[in-house]
């Protein structure tokens, strides 16, 4: 049976960093695109990052130059390194693997195959 499992999300103050993590069980990294949603209360879904199984990565233009994606297959982990946070960052982070790969279509979800239950990142003074 295949699980996502995020885990790092937590009440951070503006400007500040968190880490998060999505653990992979019951399939293989390598051959998957791994990438990372979110959604905030009353809004719309939105693809925040995502890497390839060859290491290309994409981002939200929200997000550029502030979050890294970052993978690790032998841990079976994928990581979303946030920093300068801001209150529009608060959202529910989920993480997703597609086995077709980062398609075009990657941040509307199409192509991802399975997905975590999410975890709550609340940036609030």
């Amino acid at each position: 049976q295949v699980q996502l499992v995020e885990s790092g999300g937590g009440l951070v103050q503006p400007g500040g960093s968190l880490r998060l993590s999505c653990s992979a069980y019951g399939l293989t990294l390598d051959y998957y695109a791994m990438c990372w949603f979110r959604q905030a209360p009353g809004k719309e879904r939105e693809g925040v990052s995502c890497i390839s199984n060859d290491e290309s990565t994409d981002y939200a233009d929200s997000v550029k130059g502030r979050f890294t994606i970052s993978r690790h297959n032998a841990k079976n982990q994928v990581y979303l390194q946030m920093n300068s946070l801001t209150p529009e960052d608060t959202a529910v982070y989920y993480c997703a693997a597609g086995a077709q790969g980062m398609g075009v279509m990657w941040r509307y979800g199409y192509g991802m195959d399975y997905w975590g239950k999410g975890t709550l990142v609340t940036v609030s003074s």
